[in-house]
């Protein structure tokens, strides 16, 4: 298994559980009265679910289970592939702090730090697509049988 997604699991994982610990702390307002602060965590349980565990997630097993693109460079560029965790981290560790603050005090450089944060998932994700797009391809035994026909 490779280094890149080794990082991207075990990261994949430690928002699993972020984010299975924040649903617990949302689901418990219910019960009893909590800090302002924690009634502002449904979008970071959101971001922490969805971008930080199942996208990491896919992303890692993507890099190391797609097909190979070629000898030299069996996954594409490693350099793009650490790019894309880099910066799909910083962007979602961003979010997770900066998201509550501004839930609880609106202000323009919070505001202007969740739009960063998103840029920096967003070119995370274009990344991983200029990255892994020609390793989508046809099998060996697909190339095969179109030939024969």
């Amino acid at each position: 298994m490779p280094t890149l997604t080794r990082y991207f699991i075990k990261f994949a994982l430690a928002y699993l559980a972020a984010a299975l610990l924040i649903g617990a702390i949302l689901a418990a307002r219910s019960l009893w009265r909590l800090p302002p602060l924690l009634s502002t965590l449904g979008p970071v349980y959101f971001h922490a679910f969805l971008v930080g565990w199942v996208t990491q997630l896919i992303f890692g097993v993507a890099y190391w289970m797609f097909p190979i693109l070629n000898q030299t460079r069996p996954r594409g560029s490693e350099k793009l592939g650490w790019t894309t965790f880099i910066l799909l981290n910083v962007g979602l560790a961003m979010r997770v702090i900066v998201e509550p603050l501004h839930g609880l005090r609106p202000h323009p450089l919070s505001g202007w730090l969740l739009v960063l944060s998103a840029l920096l998932q967003w070119a995370a994700g274009l990344i991983f697509v200029l990255n892994t797009w020609n390793r989508v391809k046809p099998s060996a035994r697909e190339l095969r049988s179109k030939q024969s026909e």
